[in-house]
Order: structure tokens, then sequence, then C-alpha cells
């Protein structure tokens, strides 16, 4: 049974990774903000630990993080303000990653997008300070030296998962939450996946063949 911490605990994937993790026997333990979400996350089979990421500098990361055996980093600012999206994608993303490292954890799994790292949207584009806080956080974890695998789903929807994914397209197109999720679980369990980035749509190959290495 591997213990694994997901930070970002409540959000959409995370819920559906945390039922996967649990029902195959892993412990999941969701690192949330919001106390109130805790009932959830533990409907979902998951340990909820109230902590805010945001806040917390790499010591106090590190103790969080210290005795599990892989991290998923699943959270998000949500987009709208800048400034709270370079807080929260880049520096509390990177400084969960140093966090790591100092903890002993090797494995490192971040939820990334399809796109990343992208240099190229202007500052005048609302999603130009996201943009540049997942490349500089992927950038980062790719130059860490944890056992890193970089997820870059297209864009997510809420429809049915099919378990069968395209790793293998030039342009985004769209997967459904149940499947990301399902890709972050088989992730962590092939360890040809580590030091890879993984984009992906939904497509006709199963999900452990088409992220294979």
């Amino acid at each position: 049974m591997a213990r694994i911490a997901i930070i970002g605990g409540h959000g959409k994937v995370a819920l559906r990774l945390e039922r996967l993790l649990t029902e195959r026997g892993d412990h999941a333990d969701a690192v949330i903000r919001n106390p109130d979400h805790a009932a959830d996350v533990a409907e979902a089979g998951a340990t909820p630990i109230v902590a805010d990421v945001e806040r917390l500098d790499v010591t106090a990361l590190a103790t969080l993080l210290s005795g599990h055996d892989a991290v998923v980093w699943s959270a998000g600012a949500g987009g709208g303000d800048p400034a709270r999206t370079l807080a929260v994608d880049r520096e509390a993303a990177i400084r969960s990653m140093d966090a790591a490292e100092r903890a002993g954890v090797r494995r490192y799994v971040m939820v990334s997008y399809f796109g990343s790292p992208d240099r190229t949207i202007p500052e005048s584009n609302p999603f130009h300070a996201y943009a540049e806080a997942k490349a500089d956080a992927d950038e980062h974890l790719a130059g860490t030296s944890l056992e890193w695998t970089i997820l870059g789903p297209s864009k997510l929807t809420d429809g049915p998962g099919t378990g069968r994914i395209d790793a293998r397209a030039d342009e985004a197109g769209e997967v459904p939450r149940d499947d990301v999720a399902a890709v972050v679980a088989a992730a962590l369990a092939d360890a040809s996946t580590i030091g890879r980035t993984i984009r992906f749509n939904t497509g006709s190959t199963p999900i452990a063949d088409a992220i294979a290495g």
C-alpha cells in the first residue's frame, strides 16, 4: 500500500483520484485549505489534512509530506487574480517540490495542462499569468532530483470516462476528468512514466498502454 499526498485534495480531479486510490488499496491524504471540505474528501476515501500550502514555507511543507511515498500536485488558484495564480500555481508548487526533496519523498506527479510550458501567450491575455506560472513550476520540477512525471491533459470535461486516451496528439482537444484521475493513478503505478511529460486527449488507447514508456 502506497501513502500518497494529494495537494489540492478537494478539486474535481483530486476527488476522483482519491476514490481510485482507495479502491486499489492505497492510502490518500488530501491536503485541503478549507475545513468545510473535509467531509467530501473523507467520503471519497481520503484522510483530510487541513493546511494552506500558499502560506506554508518549505520546512512546514516538508513536515507535512514526510512519510509519504508520493506527492500529487492537483492544486490551483482557479484563475482570476494573477497575483494569487503566481502565489499558488508557481510559488507554492515549487516550494512543495523543494519540500518533497527535503522530506525524502522521491515520487512527484504534477497535474499541469496540455500546452505547458507555453511562453508565447501575451501579457494582455487573461491566461498569461496561469501559463507562466505553470511553465515555471513544470520547468523547476524537471530540474529537480525527484522521480517526476508531468501530466498535460487538454480541456477538462465532466463527461463519463472511457478509460482510453490519446497520448500522441499534437494539438489539444478535451478529456473527461474521470480519465485524468485514472491517468494520475496509472502514472503513480508505472515507473516508466518517470522523467516524462505526457500530454493527452481522450482517445482510443487504454490508459495503461498509452502512458507506458
